[in-house]
């Protein structure tokens, strides 16, 4: 399974090459076919030259200029355009995802997952440097789409996670233009019946550079989307399942849940869902 890694970058140039570098290593160390996509979101800054240094010594290493306006949200979307791998991780571009948890999504994934979800509060996890405030602001918005949507899963504002193709194809049409897209494409995935493996990450406060994350800015879009898809959940009668699934295993089909040690495979859990649909 050959992984894209999308990394969007807005004047990212002190932590850009680094962030590459030590992604490209984890993959490799690991034997994982891949290919870095870094777009650049109207830099100002040597951000692009860095990559292309890089991507001298390495084929699989691109950046191109997003074709869409500048926003966090739309330099994903212009990734996603462009990727080539069989399954796409979206990462951040100031070094505080780790690259090694790269290669437990890819594990994730082919053990049968449709999508591979990062907790950086569950068991086994490492955070370091989470500005309290931030912290605190997180913990209170993802407890509510937690409970507004029943998933069992604590840390869906988190922009690292990772999508088989047919996911992204599945998702579509995405609407949101900036942060709130970190929350669109997993919320969208599970309404529409995708399975989804957790497992714990680490993360590290960015040592260098300034965070391009408006709180104030943000909370009213992330309201939006979030409504946006409840109101799908709730309201569409499975118009936008993904093909082929009864509505009925949206609700019972199993999700690996933090603590597992393995995920099951896509046989196996289709199997488990057959069994609760016909009362077994």
């Amino acid at each position: 399974m050959k992984l894209s890694v999308v990394i969007p970058a807005h004047n990212e140039a002190s932590s850009i090459a680094a962030c590459v570098r030590s992604t490209t290593e984890a993959l490799s160390g690991a034997g994982i076919d891949y290919e870095i996509l870094v777009i650049d979101d109207a830099r100002t800054d040597g951000t692009s030259a860095a990559v292309e240094s890089l991507a001298e010594s390495d084929e699989r290493i691109h950046c191109h200029r997003s074709h869409y306006s500048r926003g966090f949200g739309f330099a994903v979307r212009a990734g996603l355009d462009r990727f080539s791998g069989d399954a796409v991780a979206i990462m951040m571009a100031d070094g505080s995802d780790d690259p090694a948890d790269l290669v437990s999504y890819h594990r994730v994934l082919e053990d049968g997952f449709d999508c591979a979800f990062g907790s950086r509060f569950a068991g086994g996890n490492r955070v370091t440097d989470y500005p309290r405030v931030k912290l605190i602001l997180n913990r209170l918005v993802n407890w509510g789409i937690r409970a507004l949507f029943r998933h069992h899963y604590d840390d869906t504002t988190n922009a690292f996670k990772a999508y088989r193709r047919e996911v992204i194809e599945t998702v579509q049409p995405l609407l949101a233009n900036h942060f709130n897209l970190t929350v669109e494409i997993p919320l969208k995935a599970i309404v529409r019946g995708h399975s989804y493996g957790i497992v714990p990450i680490s993360w590290h406060g960015r040592s260098s550079g300034a965070s391009k994350l408006d709180l104030r800015e943000m909370g009213s879009r992330y309201a939006f989307i979030v409504l946006y898809v409840l109101l799908e959940r709730y309201m569409s009668r499975g118009d936008y399942l993904r093909p082929g699934l009864d509505p009925d295993l949206r609700r019972t089909g199993p999700r690996l849940r933090p603590g597992r040690s393995r995920a099951r495979s896509r046989a196996q859990e289709e199997s488990l869902a057959r069994r609760t649909r016909d009362g077994h």
